[in-house]
């Protein structure tokens, strides 16, 4: 092979099996098909969450990457990722992630938007 021939092979490979270790995720749910339950939950993501953590990638911001959060076996905790463990993160915090102050309305539209992520 010609050495610019093999750069280009060695550069196909490589994103060959890069593309090939990627995990699959359901896209979001797009916006247009909100319930307004979960545009409100919208909202108080981005008032509240938005700074460190992306809707609709895994890449970590501050925080990690939420896109199909609630699709997941487990968080990147560990633990599954039913309601009550998201509340709890939430409203109490975990680790470097502090406690979030939310009323009860705000918490439900939260964590219904979340589940369209």
């Amino acid at each position: 092979m010609r050495k610019g021939n093999l750069l280009i092979f060695a550069t196909l490979s490589a994103l060959v099996f890069g593309l090939a270790g990627c995990r699959s995720l359901p896209p979001s749910k797009p916006s247009s098909e909100w319930t307004p339950q979960e545009a409100r939950g919208a909202a108080v993501y981005q008032a509240k969450c938005a700074r460190c953590h992306y809707p609709t990638s895994t890449r970590p911001l501050h925080g990690p990457g939420l896109q199909a959060l609630t699709k997941l076996k487990s968080m990147p905790s560990g633990a599954p990722p039913t309601d009550e463990r998201l509340t709890a993160v939430i409203l109490n915090g975990r680790q470097d992630m502090p406690a979030t102050p939310l009323t009860d309305q705000q918490l439900q539209d939260l964590l219904a938007y979340l589940h369209t992520l």
